[in-house]
Order: structure tokens, then sequence, then C-alpha cells
């Protein structure tokens, strides 16, 4: 009987770390866009989903559709990869993520620029 309690706890803990989301630790040196939302400068966490990555600053959360990929070998430092203050891609250090960015629409540059 205390095997079977044993194992069905480890069975529960497996369980819920296989399925919770990576939550990662970054610094936007400058107000960035991610996707189609403007970020402001400053210390985020991230929570990184399968399809979604959830940027975190005090109460505030931006959820933003992502592609993560996997590299061949580790990132020895964390890394935003931007072209005119959109992020493109992050390489999170320390792992083989790559959080790649779909491009912002035209119409929320075109908004953004008014």
């Amino acid at each position: 009987m205390k095997l079977a309690k044993v194992s069905l706890c480890l069975a529960t803990l497996a369980l819920g770390v296989a399925s919770a989301a990576s939550s990662y630790s970054i610094t936007l040196p400058t107000d960035t866009w991610a996707g189609d939302t403007q970020l402001k400068a400053g210390e985020y966490k991230l929570q990184v989903e399968t399809n979604q990555v959830t940027f975190n600053q005090g109460k505030t959360s931006v959820p933003v559709a992502v592609t993560v990929e996997t590299k061949a070998s580790k990132t020895p430092y964390t890394t935003l990869d931007t072209e005119n203050s959109k992020l493109r891609a992050i390489d999170i250090g320390g792992t083989k993520l790559k959080i790649v960015f779909a491009p912002v629409k035209a119409a929320a540059s075109a908004s953004a620029a008014q």
C-alpha cells in the first residue's frame, strides 16, 4: 500500500514538472515591439510554452505568439535579435531554446508612427 502511494505521488510530481511552462528572466534595454505589442524597457519574466511566450512585469502579462525552436548546442548568454526596435528572436542563455517572433503587422507599425 505504501509503495502504491509513493508511486502515485511521484507520477503526479513528474506530470506536473513535464507540463509546466519554462520561465526565464530577460532585460529589454529599450522599448521594443514583440509581435503586435510594444514592451517598455525593463526586466521581464518569460513564461515559455509551445507556441506562446508571456512577458510578465509586475502585474502586467503580455502573451505573444511565437515559434519555439531547439538549437543544436546551448547558447552561453541570452541574446536578443532585434531589427528597428522589433524582436525577431531571443536565444535563452544556458539552454538550446530559440524563441522566434512573427514579423510585426504593417497596421501596428503605422499606428506607432502616428
